[in-house]
């Protein structure tokens, strides 16, 4: 439960807070995350990054930077926005939560069922943290995930990309989450949520050059899914094919640049 609440002007005074309060510490960006289940908080000390100017997005040398703290809902609403990805941010289906929610507290927090990160990975996103430095997303993910957020990067955010979230309910639980794209060389990027042990991507059924069955089975063999409320095993495998194999389709079939 959080107790303290600190609001630094700077990334500098963020990052001395950390340094201060180390794992008694969390930041906190729009709350969506941090104060409900499942993943509420035990942390009694939050630092506010609303201060920090991180919520503006920007065109820089052909690539598309976006700012941490901005709210689900005003990237939906922006010109700047590539499609795929303000197609998942409407997976968020709450209006209220994603008026409240940002993107760096989404991709902090990283759950399982994630919908966002599919279609981030899927466009090569990198993240620039507090000391400067820039990861892949996918590195960032697979790391202990303590690092302050300033910024993330979509390089070639206009690419085909295509996406596509499977639940009972548009305000239902996800089984799974998926995003495929294609860059001006062919190269494919298969990315899934929900039925994998993080949102990641497919690397070695990229590399296969497959498409259709093929590619179906590929994928059906690669996830790691397990049987709850949202379907069996069985079921999330061979969903979890066709959607990727359609996907994929889809981007051939589309041509060009978003």
């Amino acid at each position: 439960m959080i107790e303290q609440f600190y609001r630094p002007e700077s990334v500098q005074q963020a990052l001395e807070l950390k340094r201060q309060f180390l794992d008694e510490a969390v930041y906190f960006g729009g709350g969506s995350k941090l104060n409900a289940t499942p993943t509420k908080t035990e942390k009694k000390i939050a630092i506010a990054l609303t201060q920090l100017g991180l919520d503006q997005l920007s065109w820089q040398q052909g690539a598309l930077h976006i700012g941490v703290t901005i709210p689900l809902q005003k990237l939906i609403d922006s010109t700047l926005t590539p499609p795929a990805l303000r197609e998942a941010l409407g997976f968020v289906y709450s209006r209220h939560i994603r008026n409240q929610a940002t993107l760096g507290g989404e991709i902090a927090a990283a759950p399982k069922d994630s919908v966002l990160l599919p279609v981030l990975l899927a466009l090569s996103a990198k993240v620039v943290i507090g000391d400067g430095n820039t990861l892949e997303l996918g590195d960032y993910l697979a790391g202990a995930q303590q690092e302050l957020l300033l910024e993330l990067v979509l390089p070639d955010p206009y690419r085909r990309c295509a996406t596509h979230k499977v639940a009972r309910s548009a305000a239902g639980l996800a089984v799974l989450t998926a995003a495929v794209s294609c860059d001006a060389q062919q190269k494919v990027r298969i990315a899934l949520s929900g039925v994998v042990a993080r949102p990641s991507r497919l690397r070695d059924a990229e590399q296969m050059g497959l498409s259709g069955p093929a590619l179906e089975k590929v994928v059906a063999e690669a996830v790691a899914p397990e049987a709850d409320l949202c379907g069996s095993v069985a079921y999330k495998r061979y969903i979890s094919g066709v959607v990727v194999a359609d996907l994929l389709a889809s981007c051939q079939a589309s041509g060009g640049v978003q």
